[in-house]
């Protein structure tokens, strides 16, 4: 390999290891099966779960509307917003 070559390779294999990597800040398997759990027992049909702004963030439908609920550490909705 050439000068040339090596140094390309090497600034290509540097570049893909400077790309971020995302990480899913979503709750763990239990948390989320046990937000799923609760709300279901409220008539929601929970759709997704994730988190925002240190909150944990639900999306789901009760009564044919989606709602997007926030939820703190304690899993106690604090925040509730209808989806047009």
């Amino acid at each position: 390999m050439t000068k040339l070559t090596v140094t390309a390779l090497a600034t290509l294999i540097g570049l893909g290891l400077a790309v971020p990597t995302f990480a899913s800040d979503a709750p763990d398997a239990a948390t989320q099966a046990k937000i799923t759990e609760q709300l279901k027992a409220e008539g929601y049909d929970v759709r997704k779960i994730d988190s925002e702004d240190g909150m944990i963030e639900v999306y789901a439908i009760k009564d044919g509307k989606m709602y997007e609920l926030y939820l703190d550490a304690d899993l106690k909705i604090v925040k509730t917003k209808e989806e047009s």
